[in-house]
């Protein structure tokens, strides 16, 4: 290995890649070397002749540089003095000897090391050349003067070089420019070339001194106030405009071309423009231009032509409905013709005006599907599905969004929801809106009113986007659990489509066909390790549950799949059946009585049959005669409706008194006492006037009444019987507590046709439009029969 510049024409030298730093032939340079294979260099270097030569890498930022990633020419430097530091870095003081240029590496291991050629310039000297070393010479005393730092004793030696060559090396030394331009200047061996370009450096340099001692002088004022660091950037901004080389104009491109690629409508794109023009001209130091780049991000992003392919297919929204929902037959058909209708004007040229029919509201309890079928009429579509909960919303800016004025301001939550969803034709649930508040911030309902009007929703006007937003395309879902918060004005702009809950059989067929079946997966169990019979899904209803949905029923399944899934674990057994008789291991004792008929007749007591949330339930009307002067006891939570039904019953009897065998003066001397047993549950509803009038009956009179036979229907004081509601889930109520005769109001027949036929088979039903046709059904005996009479019993 030889490390001299003799005779041979390529010599091998050790090297170190060096990150940052150009050492130029006849300079010294301290420089610190702390990686593996430069100490090791440099290690090899002293053992020798101190000599190696310095590449530098390409890319500053890499730790381990291969050979690809050093540039070929260098310089050949001595190692005048070295120090060493404390965690191993050797600090030292090289000298650049001559310029070499890299043949090949011949060493890649440990150390680099490598074969060289020796590179000489140019030196041709010519006026140009003499002419460029005298400007050069003045230029850096005029950086010098503008605030350049440079030593003292080296100016006074660069200023007294005579050769042009040692003296373009020096002078490399003090220009403030990058490592890649050093390196250009180095690998430039044409000195007329090179210092042409160190005059090209030093005058953008002489530039820059120069704009910053204007802002100095400008900005005074300003460092006296204390505002240093503003005034650093102000002088960075400055120094890009004059160079050309603002940074944030790539931004303002990018948002240029956003813009256009984003297909807005001609009034949006001229709103956004102007707002880009406004960015432009700020500085980007602005805290305003934060809060317009988040205003433009809203507008690009918000989906202006971009629609889901929505394809209507009946049929196939036909079996989507019916796949993910049990019953409900008639707020499917409802659905299946608000989805023809809107078929039927897409393919309809002359009514492509026209807007989307009204606004569909579905009203039921909880847990009975109104958000789950929102979603499978988004499948149906093949639209994407997006849901916002108004409950508990008491300002009108979550709807319409704050104005860009106030700190923090976003869109409301309709624009949020169709910026999440992507398409500008969802299906966009609000979800319990019959919750929405009111307050000094103002009344959200009424925000909602042009979002939900078909007639004013293709140009939805947001607080924060300040430009329409066309929402006639949008397939709007409410939902409620009750109407009468809903305002009118909002509530006429709705088609309302009522969930009546489920009936027990329907819970029965959900929780056998989906509950179930999800609840085994959430478990991770499978149909071989555990089977619920029917007769235990049934007692589960009736049982443990009482609600109008199915969510109570879903947590007490899963509550048996999760200890069935212990005991699996704990190997207790390997398959579980859960029955009727062992359903209180696994879920306690049982939290619902389960109303059935009375075991025998009795006097006094009448089967009235009830409308809850969780479906209907059979309530029996008490009554007792007792002395008194004629007073009427009321108890077991009635509401004032119920209150009324027995005022108006008793006033029918007592108008009646020679019909029913009763004594003129009998009411001065007795009281009547009616109660409906759960008294700590509220009842309510003029429908139990059925049954209020003949308990009171049976028990003035003294004949039994039929146990069996069940009744609903309002009264009037003259005997009529009215139409009630809630049929369907009293008739099956009935059936399910052993009934066998059910008196409905003539005008209910019509709404047996909702009831399943099982239940029609079994029962057997008394139309009726007088008092006097139920009494002859719900007493065991005829009143005209009886030959002694009440009024001569003494009280």
């Amino acid at each position: 290995m030889s490390f001299l510049l003799g005779a041979p024409q390529r010599s091998v030298f050790l090297i170190s890649a060096v990150r940052d730093t150009v050492v130029f032939p006849g300079t010294e340079n301290v420089l610190v070397f702390g990686r593996p294979k430069s100490v090791n260099a440099i290690n090899q270097a002293l053992k020798g002749e101190k000599k190696l030569v310095l590449l530098l890498q390409k890319n500053p930022e890499q730790e381990n540089p291969k050979k690809e990633d050093l540039y070929q020419i260098g310089v050949l430097v001595s190692i005048e003095k070295v120090a060493y530091g404390e965690k191993g870095e050797i600090n030292t003081l090289v000298k650049g000897l001559e310029k070499v240029k890299l043949v090949n590496f011949t060493r890649e291991d440990d150390y680099f090391e490598g074969s060289f050629e020796i590179v000489k310039d140019n030196l041709k000297v010519d006026e140009e050349v003499e002419a460029m070393v005298k400007f050069l010479s003045s230029k850096i005393k005029e950086a010098i003067n503008l605030g350049k730092s440079i030593d003292f004793v080296f100016l006074m030696n660069l200023l007294n070089i005579n050769n042009p060559a040692i003296f373009a090396n020096q002078m490399a030394v003090v220009l403030d420019i990058k490592p890649h331009e050093r390196q250009k200047l180095l690998e430039e061996s044409d000195i007329n070339e090179r210092l042409k370009k160190e005059v090209d450096y030093l005058s953008r340099e002489v530039k820059i001194l120069e704009i910053e001692q204007k802002l100095s002088s400008k900005t005074q004022k300003r460092f006296e106030q204390g505002i240093r660091e503003n005034i650093l950037r102000e002088k960075m901004r400055m120094i890009e405009e004059e160079l050309g080389e603002k940074e944030d104009q790539k931004e303002i491109n990018e948002y240029e071309e956003k813009i256009k690629k984003a297909k807005m409508p001609t009034e949006v794109e001229k709103k956004a423009m102007k707002e880009l023009k406004r960015l432009r001209q700020m500085s980007q130091f602005n805290p305003e231009t934060s809060y317009i780049r988040t205003y433009l991000d809203w507008l690009i992003e918000l989906p202006w032509s971009i629609s889901s392919a929505s394809k209507i297919d009946i049929n196939k929204a036909e079996k989507i409905l019916n796949e993910d929902h049990y019953g409900l037959k008639k707020v499917k058909e409802r659905i299946l013709e608000y989805l023809a209708v809107l078929e039927l004007k897409k393919n309809r040229k002359d009514l492509k005006k026209t807007r989307q029919p009204t606004i569909i509201c579905f009203v039921g309890p909880p847990g009975v599907g109104k958000t789950s079928l929102g979603r499978s009429i988004a499948r149906a579509l093949g639209r994407k599905f997006v849901k916002v909960s108004l409950g508990g919303i008491r300002d009108e800016a979550e709807i319409r969004g704050h104005r860009r004025t106030y700190v923090g301001a976003l869109p409301g939550r309709i624009i949020q929801g169709i910026k999440q969803v992507g398409t500008k034709n969802p299906v966009f649930m609000l979800d319990e809106i019959d919750k929405i508040g009111r307050d000094y911030r103002g009344d959200p309902s009424a925000a909602l009113l042009e979002a939900l009007d078909p007639e004013q929703n293709h140009s939805f006007s947001d607080h924060y986007l300040e430009v329409p937003f066309d929402l006639s395309e949008v397939f709007f879902i409410t939902t409620a659990n009750i109407l009468d918060t809903i305002p009118p004005a909002l509530l006429d702009r709705l088609e309302v489509i009522n969930f009546p809950g489920y009936t027990e059989d329907e819970k029965f067929h959900i929780a056998k066909s989906y509950l179930i079946r999800k609840q085994l997966e959430v478990n991770g169990l499978n149909e071989k390790e555990l089977k619920i019979t029917g007769k235990a899904i049934k007692n589960l209803i009736r049982r443990y549950t009482r609600e109008a949905g199915v969510r109570e029923l879903e947590r007490q399944i899963g509550t048996i799949m999760r200890k069935v899934a212990r005991g699996i674990v704990e190997k207790k057994y390997q398959r579980k059946i859960v029955t009727a008789n062992n359903l209180t291991k696994f879920l306690g004792p049982y939290k619902y009585s389960s109303q059935m008929i009375e075991e025998r007749d009795n006097v006094g007591i009448a089967t009235g049959l009830a409308w809850t949330q969780a479906g209907g339930d059979i309530l029996f009307i008490e009554v007792v005669v007792m002395p008194g002067k004629g007073g009427l006891t009321l108890t077991g939570h009635l509401g004032e409706v119920m209150k009324e039904s027995c005022q108006a019953a008793l006033s029918y009897i007592r108008s009646r008194y020679q019909q029913f065998n009763l004594p003129e003066k009998l009411f001065q001397k007795i009281d009547l006492h009616v109660h409906v047993p759960e008294g700590a549950v509220p009842k309510d509803g003029p429908s139990a006037g059925l049954a209020i009038v003949t308990a009171m009956v049976s028990a003035l009179t003294k004949i039994s009444t039929d146990r069996r036979v069940a009744m609903t229907g309002e009264i009037t004081l003259r005997g009529r019987v009215l139409e009630i509601g809630g049929v369907k889930e009293k008739v099956i109520a009935a059936h399910r507590a052993g009934i066998k005769t059910v008196i409905l109001p003539k005008d209910n027949k019509k709404d047996l046709e909702d009831i399943p036929s099982y239940v029609l088979e079994d029962l057997k039903f008394v139309y009726v439009t007088h008092v006097d046709q139920v009494l002859k059904v719900a007493l065991k005996e005829a009143i005209v029969s009886r030959k002694s009479s009440v009024g001569d019993r003494s009280f």
